[in-house]
């Protein structure tokens, strides 16, 4: 199913002068990691603390493109630079997890948005990576597939914050929209789940 993760590449190719910069600084993968999560749990807090404050919201937009150019920065050292690690690996899949749960949770504390869906549509993120997982695991590779993965989410949520922050009311519409994530994250699930199992059955003709 198609995702803006097939997107990566290209944005890849932008950022790798910066990430060339930053290696030759003496600059390492899991420092840019620890950043991006940092970073993301103190917006998350900031908002947290200002419910009623909706044009808050305004700020998430450019700051998920500019943690997805930190997660996309820290890969490309760690692959292209020498820096894999196991401390890499774990601080990766953890930091991510944290860092969406920091941002997106305080959405459920803004006013007309159901804060039981959007701790569901949470909770369905996390399982959703960690079903990612599985194919390393199994003895293969990560997953990454949509139709909802991280990329996918961050842009949903970037432009509810955008609406949200410029006055637009979301009683109307954010319960659909948030069943249709839920939707689209099961289906992702199984998605990941699927892929993983036929890739530890067909070795050499991955899908």
């Amino acid at each position: 199913m198609a995702s803006i993760y097939d997107l990566k590449p290209k944005f890849q190719g932008l950022l790798r002068p910066i990430a060339n910069k930053l290696a030759a600084g003496g600059y390492t993968a899991n420092q840019v990691t620890l950043l991006a999560v940092g970073l993301s749990v103190f917006v998350g807090f900031i908002i947290a603390l200002n419910p009623r404050e909706e044009w808050l919201l305004l700020v998430l937009p450019p700051f998920l493109f500019f943690r997805m150019a930190l997660n996309a920065i820290d890969g490309m050292l760690a692959r292209e630079h020498n820096m894999k690690s196991n401390l890499g690996l774990v601080l990766n899949e953890l930091g991510d997890v944290v860092a969406d749960a920091a941002l997106y949770l305080p959405f459920g504390l803004i006013k007309g948005i159901p804060g039981e869906l959007i701790a569901i549509v949470v909770l369905l993120a996390v399982i959703s990576e960690m079903t990612g997982i599985i194919g390393v695991q199994l003895g293969t590779t990560r997953h990454y597939e949509g139709p909802l993965g991280k990329s996918d989410r961050a842009f949903v949520f970037g432009f509810l914050a955008l609406l949200i922050g410029l006055g637009i009311d979301p009683k109307p519409w954010i319960n659909w929209v948030l069943w249709g994530m839920i939707v689209l994250l099961v289906l992702t699930i199984l998605n990941r789940a699927r892929k993983a199992l036929r890739e530890v059955e067909s070795p050499t003709q991955p899908e």
